[in-house]
C-alpha cells in the first residue's frame, strides 16, 4: 500500500487482487464443511449459507479476473453479480418449500459449530475486504456487502440453535432460510445501485470525451 501526497492510501490493483484471491480460497475451501454438514443434518439455513459460500467465490473470482475492465464493463459486471447474489435466496427458498412438509429440527451442536466456523472465516474476510471495499467500484462492494451479511447470518444461525433446541421444532430453520433470503435481496439491490451509478459515470466520461473531439 502507499500513500498520495496527503496521506491518502493508494491501493495498486495487486493489493486488491490478492485480497480477493484470500477471500475466494476462504470462502470456497468451508463450502465444502458447510454443504456436508447441512445435507446430513437437513438444516435450510446452514444450506443456504453454504450455497452463499460458493457464491461469494465467485464473486471473489469475478473481481479478480475483472478488476482491470474500464468501467463500462466493471459496471455490467456489477450488475451480474448483483443477480449472482439471489442464487443463494432461491436455494433457501426452495429448501424451506421442501423442508416445510416434513419439519424435522437439524441437529442443534452441529449448527453452532459449523456456524461458528463459518462466522469466522467470513469475519477474516470481511476484514480483508474493508480495506479495498472503496477501491473497484462495484466489484468489491458486491464482495464486501456478502461477507458483511454472512456474519450476520451466522450469528443468526447461532442463535437459531438454541432456539430450535428449546422448541425441538424444525420451523425456526425453515424460517431463518427466508432471512437469509431478504438478506441476500438486500444485497443485491445496493450492488446494483452501485454499478447503475457506475454506468453513468462511465456515460459521463464518454460524453465527455465526445465533447472533446
Amino acid at each position: 500500500m502507499m500513500t498520495d501526497p496527503d496521506d491518502n492510501p493508494i491501493f495498486e490493483p495487486r493489493a486488491v487482487r490478492r485480497a480477493v484471491a484470500i477471500a475466494a480460497g476462504l470462502n470456497f475451501g468451508y463450502f465444502w464443511v458447510q454443504v456436508v454438514v447441512a445435507l446430513a443434518i437437513g438444516s435450510v439455513a446452514l444450506f443456504a449459507d453454504s450455497v452463499d459460500f460458493l457464491e461469494d467465490t465467485a464473486v471473489n473470482l469475478l473481481i479478480f479476473v475483472a478488476l482491470g475492465w474500464p468501467l463500462a464493463r466493471r459496471a455490467l459486471a456489477g450488475r451480474v453479480m448483483a443477480a449472482i447474489i439471489l442464487v443463494p435466496s432461491v436455494a433457501a427458498a426452495w429448501m424451506a418449500f421442501v423442508r416445510a412438509q416434513n419439519p424435522e429440527p437439524p441437529d442443534v451442536l452441529s449448527l453452532v459449530v459449523t456456524a461458528g466456523g463459518a462466522m469466522l472465516v467470513n469475519a477474516i474476510c470481511a476484514l480483508v475486504l474493508s480495506r479495498i471495499r472503496a477501491h473497484g467500484g462495484s466489484l468489491t462492494a458486491a464482495a464486501f456487502l456478502s461477507a458483511r451479511n454472512d456474519v450476520l447470518v451466522n450469528l443468526t444461525i447461532i442463535a437459531m440453535a438454541f432456539v430450535t433446541a428449546w422448541t425441538a421444532s424444525g420451523w425456526p430453520d425453515i424460517v431463518l432460510g427466508i432471512v437469509i433470503l431478504v438478506l441476500n435481496a438486500t444485497a443485491a439491490k445496493e450492488v446494483w445501485e452501485v454499478a447503475t451509478e457506475e454506468r453513468l459515470a462511465a456515460k459521463a466520461l464518454a460524453d465527455e470525451e465526445i465533447d472533446d473531439d
